[in-house]
């Protein structure tokens, strides 16, 4: 009885060791990927994460671990580049960049055309252009670089007409025609979806109006893939000065301007998003 005792014991120890060894405790389980060979990329979730996810497997080919770290704002992802916390961000195009850079003293740079996400006028409580009365309300993004591609593109449109010459730096105060007497509403641009109900038109841009489950083909109007918007706004991938020529930075950007890129991009989004490169 006591050496069936000590056996069982024995056993108990035995299976102890082995759960905790299977479990990755002393000496077992997968190790740590090699912190050099990590690429960590800020990066909005839609289109931006679920591209560079795309490119995981191919950058593990070539001995890289892709790490995407989401966020929903467009401020954080410049912070975290600038403090080091992340190698790059993908989420922003180079109107902004420069905008972000004079404001905070900054040396960020763009390493890398990816995409570009065309600008969409949506129906809101009136279902065209035509059907705008006075007083109408028309939604427009609050941020400078995005409210001038909405001028522009309503511009396009019939809409307004803007000073000449302001292109890509217009605001409401270079609106000299309005024929139809519309009230050009600033708002957050993440909000604009949500409020259409409020409004007879919103301009949308694409990341947005992609994860509100509105449809490119389906918006009144929105930018010509050869227009000045499309060549100004491309969506690009962004690093510390310093940074822009390193290993890492190489293996995004071959891993990011491919023709397997070039078609997720264009079987995924069906116009919504286009490649630049």
């Amino acid at each position: 009885m006591k050496n069936l005792r000590k056996l069982s014991v024995f056993a108990v120890v035995i299976a102890l060791v082995f759960a905790f060894t299977a479990c990755g405790g002393s000496g077992g389980g997968e190790s740590e990927p090699d912190p050099d060979k990590v690429i960590k990329v800020a990066a909005s979730p839609t289109p931006h994460a679920e591209i560079l996810n795309s490119v995981a497997d191919k950058l593990a080919e070539d001995g890289w671990t892709l790490e995407v770290v989401e966020f929903d704002d467009y401020v954080q992802p410049n912070v975290a580049t600038t403090d080091g916390d992340v190698d790059a961000n993908y989420f922003q195009h180079v109107p902004y960049l420069d905008q972000y850079n004079e404001e905070n003293g900054t040396n960020l740079v763009a390493v890398a055309d990816v995409h570009y996400e065309p600008m969409g006028v949506y129906a809101g409580t009136k279902d065209s252009f035509d059907a705008l009365a006075d007083g109408d309300k028309i939604g427009v993004p609050n941020d400078v670089t995005n409210m001038a591609r909405a001028l522009l593109l309503l511009q396009d449109n019939g809409v307004i007409k803007l000073k000449d010459g302001v292109g890509v730096e217009a605001t409401e105060i270079d609106i000299v025609e309005n024929p139809k007497n519309v009230k050009i509403v600033p708002l957050e641009a993440a909000t604009i979806p949500a409020s259409l109900p409020d409004l007879a038109l919103g301009v949308i841009n694409a990341n947005y109006a992609i994860g509100a489950g509105l449809k490119l083909d389906e918006s009144l109007a929105y930018e010509a893939e050869d227009s000045l918007s499309a060549d100004t706004y491309v969506n690009v991938l962004v690093v510390n000065e310093e940074n822009k020529d390193s290993e890492k930075t190489k293996a995004l950007i071959a891993a990011l301007q491919t023709d397997d890129v070039k078609k997720f991009i264009t079987d995924t989004y069906k116009g919504a998003v286009l490649p630049k490169f």
